[in-house]
C-alpha cells in the first residue's frame, strides 16, 4: 500500500482512519488486558483457591513474555511481513484468552496469560510498522497518526478497571477474557480488509537465530529479575542470579550482533542521534510513570485508606488525560517536529511529579489533582512525539525492529521503576508502613523530576526533520529537510 508522500494535510483521510482503527485493535487490546485483569485478582484467587504468588504470576507471566519476545517479534515482522505477525500475533491473543477462560486452576491461567504476552508482543510492533507504512515519508501524516494510535491504548488503559468491574459484577471473572474475542476477530478482519500485504526489502535477510536466543534470554532473565527484586530483595540468589544471566547474554548479544552478516538489530541503528535519544527517553518516561503509579496506589489505599473502587476513581484524570494530551500531541509534533513536544511534555511531567514531592499522611485527594493532571499532560504530549521520532529515523523495512527496540527499552523501564520505587516505598524510613509509604513517595517523586529533566535534556538531541529515500535505493542516511 503506498502513500502519497507529498500530503500534508492536517487532517487523516477516511483510508488512513480506517488504518489507524485496525492497528489500533493490538494496541488497545494488549493494554486493556494489562489494567482489566488487575480488578479480578480477588475473584480469581476465590475461585480457583490461588495463593498470592500465583496471582502475581498471572499478572507478571503477561508482562515477563510481553517484554522478552517484543524484539524478537519486531524483527521476524520485518522478515516475514508486519501484517503477517500482525494477525497472528491477535489469533494467539484471541487463543489464549480462550485458555484463560477455560482455566480451572491457576497454573493453567498463568500459562494462558503467558501465551497472550506472546500474542502482545506479536502485535504491538508490528501494529506502528503497519501504521508507519501507511504514512509513507509524510512526517505530518504519521504525528497525527501515532497520535490518535497512542490515545485509543489510553482509552483502553482508563476503561479497563471500570470495563472489568462491570463484566465481573454481570458475568464473573471469566468474561474479562471472553470480551477479547470478538476485539481480536474484528481486529482481523478490519487488517485483511483495509491493510494490503505489503513485503519489506528485507526480506532476503536471515533470520539470525543467536540473536533471537540470546535477545530473548537477556530479556527474559532482565524483567524476570525486575519483577521478583521488590518481593524477594536485591540480594535472592535469584535475583542476583537472574541479572548477571542479562549481563552475560546481553554482552554476547552485542557481540553476535557486530560480526553478524545480517544482524536482527543493527547496532548502526543507535549511531542516529534521533533513534538513540528518543528511546533513552521512552526509558526516562516509562520508568517514572509506572514506578510512580505503583506507589500511588498503595499511598492511596494504604495510607489514605481509600477501597480499590475510590483509588479507581481518584486515578482518573491521571489515566484519563492521556486522551486529550494524545490528540493534542498529534497536531503540535506535526506543525512544530518531536523535538520541542519531547522537551516540553517532560518538564510538565516533572511538575507534576515535583508536586508529589510534598505529600504527607493526610494529604487530601482534591490536592492531588493537580499533579494528576500535569502528568498526564507532559506524558500524553511527549509519548507520540518520541515514537514519531523514532519511526521517522529509521528505514520503513526498520519500522518493526525500530517500534520493538523502543517498547521493549519502555516495558524494561517500567520493571525497573515498579521493582526500584517498590523498594523505597517498602523502605522509605520511619518507624510504620505508612511513615515507609509516605518517604517512598516523596523519593520517588524526586527521582522521577530528575530523571525527567534528563529525559529533556536528552530530547534536545531529537532531530526535528523527515527522513526521505534517496531515489534509487533503499533509505539510508537522513537528510534534513525544512520544517
Amino acid at each position: 500500500m503506498n502513500s502519497n508522500p507529498t500530503s500534508s494535510s492536517l487532517a487523516l483521510s477516511p483510508r488512513h482512519l480506517l488504518i489507524v482503527g485496525a492497528t489500533s485493535v493490538g494496541f488497545v487490546v494488549s493494554q486493556l488486558d494489562v489494567s482489566i485483569v488487575n480488578v479480578a485478582l480477588a475473584s480469581i484467587g476465590h475461585d480457583l483457591h490461588a495463593s498470592l504468588a500465583n496471582l502475581q504470576w498471572t499478572v507478571d507471566s503477561y508482562a515477563l513474555a510481553f517484554a522478552a519476545l517484543m524484539l524478537s517479534a519486531g524483527v521476524l515482522g520485518d522478515r516475514f511481513g508486519a501484517r503477517r505477525l500482525f494477525v497472528a500475533g491477535l489469533a494467539l491473543f484471541a487463543l489464549a484468552s480462550l485458555g484463560c477462560a477455560f482455566a480451572t486452576g491457576a497454573p493453567q491461567l498463568i500459562g494462558a496469560r503467558a501465551l497472550q504476552g506472546v500474542g502482545a508482543a506479536a502485535m504491538l510492533p508490528n501494529s506502528l510498522a503497519l501504521l508507519n507504512q501507511s504514512c509513507g515519508d509524510d512526517r505530518r501524516l504519521r504525528a497525527h497518526a501515532v497520535g490518535i494510535w497512542t490515545a485509543a491504548g489510553a482509552v483502553s488503559i482508563a476503561a479497563g478497571p471500570i470495563v472489568g468491574g462491570m463484566l465481573i459484577a454481570a458475568f464473573g471473572w471469566r468474561a474479562i477474557f471472553w470480551v477479547n474475542l470478538p476485539i481480536c476477530a474484528a481486529g482481523i478482519a478490519a487488517t485483511y480488509a483495509w491493510i494490503a500485504d505489503k513485503r519489506q526489502s528485507e526480506s532476503a535477510r536471515g533470520i539470525d537465530l543467536p540473536g533471537q536466543m540470546l535477545a530473548v534470554v537477556a530479556l527474559t532473565s532482565f524483567v524476570g529479575a525486575m519483577i521478583e527484586l521488590r518481593p524477594l530483595g536485591i540480594m535472592h540468589p535469584l535475583v542476583i542470579g537472574g541479572t548477571v544471566l542479562a549481563v552475560v547474554a546481553g554482552a554476547l548479544f552485542i557481540a553476535v550482533e557486530r560480526k553478524s552478516a545480517a544482524p536482527m538489530l543493527p547496532l548502526s541503528l543507535f549511531a542516529d542521534p534521533t533513534f538513540s535519544a528518543a528511546v533513552a527517553f521512552g526509558v526516562f518516561a516509562n520508568l517514572t510513570y509506572y514506578g510512580m503509579v505503583f506507589v500511588l496506589s498503595l499511598y492511596l489505599q494504604r495510607v489514605l485508606g481509600h477501597t480499590p473502587l475510590q483509588t479507581g476513581l481518584a486515578f482518573l484524570p491521571l489515566t484519563g488525560g492521556f486522551l486529550l494530551s494524545n490528540l493534542a500531541s498529534g497536531p503540535v509534533v506535526a506543525r512544530f517536529g518531536s523535538r520541542g513536544p519531547m522537551i516540553a511534555g517532560a518538564l510538565l511531567d516533572a511538575a507534576g511529579f515535583a508536586a508529589l514531592i510534598f505529600v504527607g499522611p493526610s494529604t487530601p485527594t482534591a490536592a492531588l489533582l493537580l499533579p494528576f493532571l500535569l502528568i498526564p499532560a507532559g506524558m500524553g504530549l511527549a509519548v507520540p512525539a518520541m515514537t514519531t521520532a523514532v519511526l521517522g529515523a529509521v528505514a520503513q523495512e526498520r519500522a518493526g525492529t525500530a517500534s520493538a527496540v523502543l517498547n521493549t527499552a519502555r516495558q524494561s523501564a517500567g520493571a525497573i521503576g515498579v521493582a526500584a520505587f517498590g523498594a523505597l516505598a517498602a523502605h522509605g524510613g520511619g518507624a510504620t508502613e505508612t511513615a515507609h509509604i509516605v518517604a517512598g513517595v516523596q523519593w520517588s517523586a524526586g527521582i522521577s523530576v530528575a530523571l525527567l529533566i534528563c529525559g529533556a535534556l536528552t530530547a534536545r538531541y531529537v532531530r526535528n526533520a523527515a527522513r526521505v529515500e534517496e531515489p534509487g535505493r533503499s533509505r539510508g542516511r537522513a537528510s534534513e529537510q525544512p520544517e
